[in-house]
């Protein structure tokens, strides 16, 4: 018998393969991927932690960060501060790439 994959890494069209088969799950071809994993592990017992909404407030200060900095530079580069100007966009470049990184963990 093959092993099954976890589910965080199955497709949604498997997703749904797999609620199809449990007795009681209503709408499953209406459902998200997320909602399906929920449905899923709550029907099999397993315990659901939702990350999501800790990653999504996590992107969301550092996309306020992001902006704070943007102001910051500017500022700067009134100023003529050649180097500040070039640390705030590295620092700014950094803070992006996070953003991504925890969009990527969420999905």
């Amino acid at each position: 018998m093959a092993e099954e994959k976890p589910l965080e890494k199955m497709t949604v069209k498997e997703l749904r393969d797999v609620a199809h088969e449990i007795d009681g799950l209503e709408g499953v071809s209406a459902m998200k991927k997320t909602d399906l994993l929920i449905a899923i592990k709550e029907a099999r017992g397993i315990p659901v932690k939702d990350e999501r909404q800790g990653a999504i407030d996590t992107i969301m200060e550092v996309k306020k960060k992001i902006r704070e900095l943007r102001e910051r530079k500017i500022e700067l580069r009134n100023e003529a501060d050649k180097v500040g100007v070039k640390r705030l966009r590295r620092k700014i470049n950094k803070y992006k790439k996070k953003t991504r990184r925890l969009a990527r963990q969420v999905a």
